[in-house]
């Protein structure tokens, strides 16, 4: 594994070294992060904690890698500044649990006491309500019962399936 320096910018306000950077990787898949972060670390003769690659990407047909990299004045300015994500990527922070994972197993609610209804005379209960009732639905002549009339009842047996065209537009 082979790494060259590409460029690199001095950032004084956010106390850093801005890198690009080109790793040739011949004989090898593509080196992992740690492995690169302790080559950039020689090469810019800095501790290891304190150089945080940024992202990496391959490049496709080659055996080449470039990427970005920042080299930090302390550890501490570097924990401050960077995103977590990429703190966690390059080793130096774990990986927080997410806080649902504790929710995932609620606790039942206490039960509240349900106010009961005043007991309805059962008579009139029994009797429905007045106004007109629906017709009942009658199974197809030619199928047979339809799947959504599973729970109807058969027609009476004085009825007779209604002989003829099934559909009248088609002749």
């Amino acid at each position: 594994m082979e790494i060259k320096i590409i460029e690199e910018r001095t950032n004084p306000l956010l106390k850093r070294h801005e890198l690009r950077f080109e790793v040739a990787h011949a004989t090898a898949a593509t080196p992992a992060r740690d492995a690169v972060r302790t080559e950039l670390a020689k090469a810019v003769h800095a501790p290891k904690d304190r150089v945080i690659i940024e992202r990496m990407n391959p490049r496709f047909g080659t055996a080449v890698t470039r990427g970005e990299a920042n080299v930090y004045d302390s550890a501490d300015a570097a924990k401050a500044i960077t995103r977590e994500h990429i703190l966690v990527r390059n080793g130096l922070k774990e990986k927080e649990a997410k806080a649902a994972a504790p929710a995932a197993t609620p606790t039942p609610p206490a039960e509240v006491p349900k106010a009961e209804a005043p007991a309805a005379p059962a008579a009139e209960a029994a009797t429905p309500a007045p106004g007109p009732t629906p017709p009942a639905a009658k199974p197809h002549a030619e199928h047979g019962a339809h799947p959504k009339d599973a729970g109807a009842e058969a027609p009476a047996a004085d009825e007779a399936p209604k002989k003829g065209k099934a559909h009248p537009k088609k002749e």
